[in-house]
């Protein structure tokens, strides 16, 4: 009786360890999936427009994220749109445009989301060109005209952001540099100025995230899966694979840092960066801040579908930045 009962036991946590192991395995492979861009291909559709049976066998095989590239040429920008490539740390090369509209104007420097690249930002670098501002639209790595074939979610980004804010500073010079991220792009900023004390003369930052789980989670909930304990999973496995934390990625936690004035912008309607997400990190900023809700607007771009809206608060905020330069002088 007793043989058969510890065979039992036996079996039940072969059974447990097996289910542990494939569990893990899937986690790993999912989380390469996601960091790694296929050179080529059809990108998997968002998940809240996939049909059950084609979420479930996502859930095992995974997603496929192309690199992101752009079709458009930096004459699609504007004339006298030029081309820099910008070097970061690890010899990883930025591609980036710059429309330079004189030194007396503010440089606004764009900043990308997740799987985009920078020409997704054409829509709001055309309304700053239109608003008298010279702007640099920056390609992360892994995406556009930059090196490599990978993401880290913000992670690595920032060094990109740094990267570029030292490269303006010296070789773009301008009357005052304005930081603008979307998604991935806001969370890069925020790392960059908590991680490498860069200072910018303001920041706008749009569906930005406040934790790297709550993020996971959500997407999670797109797919009508539970999130526990696959999005643990996930952030665990994806920072061993880059040699990072991802449980401590958390852009609440970098918001205490900002000193300049910042402008969150944030759709009311946002599935993968809830607006109470981004109202907890505009709250634990410091110093002077602004909040903009979109209504009825999700994970996408604000300038495309208020773009009269989205002037006007950007207006707003860069002539608080003209205010102080006028003060310090």
């Amino acid at each position: 009786m007793m043989k058969k009962r510890n065979v039992r036991r036996l079996r039940l946590a072969a059974v447990l360890v097996g289910i542990f192991v494939v569990f893990n395995f899937l986690a790993y492979s999912h989380a390469r999936a996601m960091l790694r861009f296929t050179p080529s291909g059809t990108r998997t559709l968002k998940p809240e427009t996939l049909s059950f049976w084609t979420k479930a066998k996502l859930l095992v095989i995974g997603v496929k994220v192309p690199r992101p590239l752009g079709t458009e040429a930096s004459a699609a920008l504007a004339d006298n749109c030029r081309s820099i490539t910008v070097q970061a740390p690890d010899a990883v090369e930025l591609s980036t445009w710059y429309c330079n509209q004189g030194s007396t104007t503010p440089l606004v420097i764009l900043f990308h989301g997740y799987t985009a690249e920078k020409t997704c930002m054409l829509q709001e670098a055309k309304l700053l060109l239109g608003m008298g501002m010279s702007v640099l639209l920056v390609d992360f790595r892994g995406s556009g005209g930059s090196s490599e074939s990978y993401t880290t979610i913000g992670v690595c980004e920032a060094e990109d952001v740094a990267a570029v804010v030292a490269y303006a500073n010296e070789a773009l010079p301008h009357a005052s540099t304005i930081l603008l991220g979307q998604s991935m792009g806001a969370v890069a900023i925020l790392r960059a100025i908590h991680t490498h004390a860069i200072t910018p003369d303001a920041v706008i930052l749009e569906a930005v995230f406040d934790t790297m789980l709550n993020t996971v989670r959500n997407r999670f909930a797109l797919m009508k899966a539970p999130a526990f304990p696959a999005a643990e999973l996930l952030i665990f496995w994806g920072g061993v694979q880059f040699g990072f934390n991802g449980f401590t990625h958390n852009p609440v936690d970098y918001a205490t840092s900002l000193r300049c004035p910042v402008l969150f912008m944030h759709g009311t309607d946002d599935p993968r960066a809830k607006l109470s997400e981004g109202r907890r990190v505009f709250d634990a900023v410091p110093g002077e801040k602004s909040f903009k809700a979109f209504a009825s607007v999700g994970h996408e771009s604000y300038a495309s579908t208020y773009p009269d809206e989205w002037g006007a608060a950007v207006q707003h905020l860069v002539e608080k930045v003209r205010a102080r330069e006028a003060t310090a002088q």
